[in-house]
């Protein structure tokens, strides 16, 4: 059996890796058809359910794992800006205050589902006008919920993590394995079970 990743995301493909879990992927090419007025939780893991599902009906017979990752500030979910003018707009919000990172996971496998909540406060230093132009203009904040990267040039403004930091990338690594090791995917040797 093998494992079929439900995500394009690049920072996904690199925590799997570093895991050292080998996986095939398939893209969602469905539009998002959850609620936006669901609560972050609850939000997310529909989210990463509804990816796993797409790629389990193209691939039945195999593990599927799906994610979404979500910020939140003032009960208001950040996604991916639109453009630079709002990647602006959610930096000089997130400087210099705390938010929550959520990532839903979900992991189909045989006839189990297993749907969790990662989440992960993050602190950001206070920011100068033009740090966040500077910023901006790196672009890396464009294809990024928040509009920032922790692991890219974003880490400069991250001052505090109160939770996992690979969640925040993405792909909370350590949920993720009791995930595979509880499906029985593979044992606590590492060796591929299913």
């Amino acid at each position: 059996m093998k494992l079929i990743l439900a995500s394009q995301s690049p920072r996904r493909h690199d925590i799997l890796h570093w895991m050292g879990v080998s996986f095939e992927t398939e893209v969602c090419t469905e539009p998002e058809v959850v609620s936006a007025d669901l609560p972050p939780k609850e939000l997310v893991r529909a989210l990463a359910l509804q990816k796993a599902t797409f790629a389990q009906n193209l691939h039945p017979d195999e593990a599927v794992l799906g994610a979404d990752t979500i910020v939140v500030l003032d009960d208001e979910v950040l996604g991916k800006p639109s453009s630079a003018a709002q990647a602006k707009e959610y930096l000089s919000r997130l400087q210099g205050r705390q938010h929550t990172v959520y990532t839903g996971v979900a992991l189909l496998c045989r006839d189990r589902r297993d749907v969790r909540c990662c989440e992960t406060e993050v602190t950001f230093r206070p920011m100068s006008e033009a740090e966040i132009d500077w910023y901006v203009s790196t672009q890396e904040p464009m294809d990024k919920a928040g509009a920032y990267g922790l692991q890219g040039l974003g880490c400069v403004f991250v001052e505090r993590l109160n939770g996992n930091y690979f969640n925040v990338i993405g792909l909370p690594a350590p949920t993720v394995y009791e995930m595979l090791l509880s499906c029985g995917y593979f044992d606590e040797n590492r060796t591929v079970c299913l």
